[in-house]
């Protein structure tokens, strides 16, 4: 990780549910993100940090109630780890740069595209529109 900050400074920085979602691993509600149903051009970035994570030309419409997307924007910006929370096996995506935490990788997404769905939490990202 590039950015080491306390918990008190992301409190200080983030919203409250920014900082619930990216700190403390929560997961926003199916289908209430403002991002879920988007379609607008752009490069989705951290909330926290700013790094660049995936490119609108990545996301689809999964069904799912997040922000789905088929790949990163490079794979060394985002890290995997086990999950095993609620008694399900997953894997959970941090943002390399900083830590937070973004959503989760399922092997249930478009065959012709790798197979993958990045599943997001609106509250983790940001998208800076093409103009």
């Amino acid at each position: 990780m590039a950015i080491q900050k306390t918990e008190q400074e992301w409190k200080q920085e983030l919203s409250p549910e920014d900082f619930h979602i990216l700190r403390e691993k929560g997961t926003e509600p199916a289908f209430t993100g403002i991002y879920w149903d988007n379609h607008a051009a752009g490069i989705y970035r951290c909330k926290a940090c700013n790094v660049e994570l995936f490119e609108s030309t990545s996301k689809y419409d999964s069904g799912c109630g997040w922000p789905s997307f088929t790949r990163p924007f490079d794979e060394h910006v985002i890290d995997e780890h086990e999950d095993l929370s609620f008694g399900r096996v997953r894997t959970e995506v941090t943002c390399h740069n900083c830590g937070g935490h973004l959503g989760h990788v399922f092997p249930d997404g478009p065959q012709d595209q790798g197979g993958l769905r990045y599943c997001i939490n609106s509250a983790s990202i940001k998208l800076d529109e093409e103009k």
